[in-house]
């Protein structure tokens, strides 16, 4: 609808935006988004500046510090940004970089001969979504400075001291018109700083949060540093599983030709998922690509021609397929590309055709290498295989049935499942209830319109330590698949689960705010991440949150979520009086609520709590599900003694 009575459409409703004010107008196309993931995407930009200045060979140490006003800071060792006079613009190159959008010198091969920050928007961008920064740069022997507010420079660029060193420091705090949060996780930013640690052997990363300080008045800091570079990382990622092969499988080498570095560190365990994990330049990308195409096809090409050169797989009544050969298998794929094609600004998927050739070749050398100079663990690996696709053969078939039960049975949809009158799923939304008893009182407080409601008897199978086949087999999983209407299928060797048919936008767990709650929300979050990730990845799955206490007096009642609440709820019935009339009610169990309280704290749309599941760290989750469920003892034993304070557990 137009604003103008008369319609009129003419130059005058044409907007250009000029300088940084696009990044303003629409800062999602640039940073992803303005909730918290956006916010840590600011100190990512920065940083991947300095990570560029390392790749160059110019910056081993890098700062990160987060301000007590949640501002960052980071400084580093690099050659500092110029600083000097830029001939068609007039103005320093400082100026140029930090609020003028694709300029930089990653367009310059000679500059930077790879480069994570391609599109040349990054430290402007940060810049125009920041109510204020400052850049300090340490070069030819001075100390340059300039200041900035949402982009706008408020001091000329001037010389404040001289130095010794160089390097470059940029301090910045992000814009509240901007952002929906101001507060940066510590945990997310010193997962990721973990992570360059591991890409980038011998390049110190230290991360500093002076919001929190301890009895001696020191912030909180975590210094990061590797010099096994990607098969520390490996370990790492699978600390938490029984290695089948004593020392992870590794190569770095550089094609002359396309002048692209490959580095690959990979090894195989006792469990049955696959961890790929990919980077360019290190940059995630959580969509794969080219790179990993050529990393799948060398592992696939090299063992199968290795288990047919030895008669291997003689026992095999049917083909061994590509994903045999990743069942197991823990990778770190990264790849260093002078000139990447990403797919939009996010970069979350390599583009590069002549990549896969590059990797696949490279990788393939190794591989066959490896197998011939350790028989014994190529025999282990290879015995592996073929349990994987045994299993497999039994999965698919097990698969199937779940699958054709539509046919079979009508609907197909499972007996205990309440659904819902609504057909529309964005309308709908279903709920995963521990136990038949809260099902039933789920079922009568419900609104039947567009909630429907599946009864889960007790803890669901452990997916982490069962084998495929075995998974669908499972009475409440079978129920899950069925009444979700998703389905599992393979497509060029993968496993892909089709979403389309998906009957309810809204998935929710609700079980009893124990301990066995607990641990059933986590068996049910462990199958939707092995099995299920593309309904986290696209927001549908939800923890329901219902309330801990219920504070009485009279006729007076106030739900408590935790101990906090409670005391607050008890000082507002009481108002400043005696309170001994007051009586708590500790709900251990969703069976202790009648319907109508069921409904007003856990399941109205206008009341609830939900949770929303996302995956901000893929590896780190990856890690935390294989340490929590899976068989290895001593990982999940230090982490319960470092977590301990942090649990609401009854005794």
């Amino acid at each position: 609808m137009s604003n103008d009575p008369n319609g009129n459409y003419d130059a005058s409703n044409i907007q250009a935006l000029e300088g940084l004010e696009a990044v303003r107008k629409r800062p999602g196309m640039y940073i992803g988004s303005t909730d918290y993931k956006g916010l840590h995407h600011l100190v990512y930009e920065v940083i991947d500046n300095s990570i560029d200045e390392h790749l160059a060979g110019y910056c081993d140490t890098i700062e990160v510090v987060i301000l007590p006003d949640n501002g960052i800071k980071v400084t580093d060792n690099g050659r500092g940004i110029p600083t000097g006079m830029h001939e068609k613009l007039q103005k320093s190159a400082l100026e140029v970089v930090m609020t003028v959008l694709h300029a930089g010198g990653k367009f310059d091969k000679n500059t930077y001969k790879v480069s994570g920050g391609l599109h040349g928007v990054g430290v402007s961008c940060v810049n125009a979504l920041s109510i204020l920064l400052r850049a300090e740069v340490h070069r030819e022997g001075k100390i340059f400075q300039q200041t900035y507010r949402q982009g706008i420079p408020t001091s000329q660029v001037e010389v404040i001291g001289t130095s010794t060193s160089n390097g470059t420091i940029i301090e910045f705090h992000p814009d509240a018109e901007i952002f929906e949060t101001l507060e940066y996780k510590y945990e997310t930013l010193s997962h990721r700083m973990r992570e360059l640690a591991y890409l980038n052997s011998g390049l110190t990363l230290t991360l500093i949060d002076e919001r929190h300080v301890n009895e001696k008045g020191e912030p909180k800091t975590d210094v990061f540093h590797s010099e096994g570079g990607l098969r520390e990382f490996v370990q790492y990622i699978d600390e938490s599983r029984q290695k089948l092969i004593e020392h992870p499988i590794y190569v770095k080498t550089r094609d002359e030709e396309s002048n692209v570095e490959v580095e690959v560190a990979m090894q195989y365990n006792t469990g049955y998922s696959e961890n790929i994990f990919s980077f360019v330049n290190n940059i995630t990308t959580r969509d794969g690509g080219t790179h990993v195409s050529g990393f799948r096809r060398a592992v696939t090409r090299v063992f199968k021609q290795y288990g047919e050169d030895n008669n291997m797989f003689k026992k095999l009544t049917f083909a061994v397929s590509g994903e045999d050969f990743s069942e197991g298998l823990t990778a770190v794929v990264s790849v260093k590309v002078p000139e990447p094609q990403f797919k939009g600004q996010t970069k979350g998927e390599l583009g590069n055709s002549e990549v896969l050739g590059v990797v696949s070749r490279c990788m393939g050398e190794v591989l066959k290498n490896y197998l011939e100079e350790n028989p014994q663990q190529a025999k282990r690996i290879v015995d592996k295989i073929i349990i994987a696709a045994t299993a497999r053969h039994a999965a698919r078939k097990a698969r199937e049935m779940v699958q054709r039960k539509n046919v079979l049975t009508g609907s197909g949809l499972p007996g205990k499942l309440s659904d819902c009158s609504s057909k529309n799923p964005y309308d709908s939304e279903i709920f995963l209830v521990e136990g038949d008893s809260a099902g039933g009182t789920a079922k009568q407080g419900r609104d039947r319109n567009f909630q429907a409601i599946l009864p889960l008897r007790g803890k669901i199978l452990n997916v982490e330590k069962a084998l495929e086949h075995k998974i669908y087999e499972n009475e409440e999983i079978k129920n899950m698949f069925t009444a979700l209407g998703v389905s599992i299928e393979e497509k060029d060797g993968e496993k892909i689960l089709n979403i389309e048919k998906l009957r309810y936008y809204k998935v929710v767990i609700m079980c009893d705010a124990d301990v066995d709650g607990s641990h059933i929300t986590t068996l049910i979050l462990t199958f939707f991440f092995r099995f299920m990730k593309p309904l986290i990845e696209h927001g549908h799955i939800y923890i329901a949150n219902p309330p801990l206490y219920l504070v009485k007096k009279g006729t007076t009642a106030i739900y408590a979520w935790d101990e906090a609440e409670r005391q607050e709820a008890i000082q507002s019935i009481a108002k400043g009086g005696k309170d001994d009339n007051i009586k708590t009610q500790r709900y251990k169990g969703l069976g202790e609520m009648n319907a109508e309280q069921l409904w007003d704290t856990t399941m109205d749309p206008e009341r609830r709590i939900l949770k929303q599941v996302t995956i901000d760290d893929a590896i780190e989750a990856d890690r935390i599900f294989s340490m929590l469920m899976g068989d290895e003892v001593p990982p999940r034993r230090a982490f319960i003694e470092a977590n301990a304070k942090y649990a609401n557990v009854d005794v």
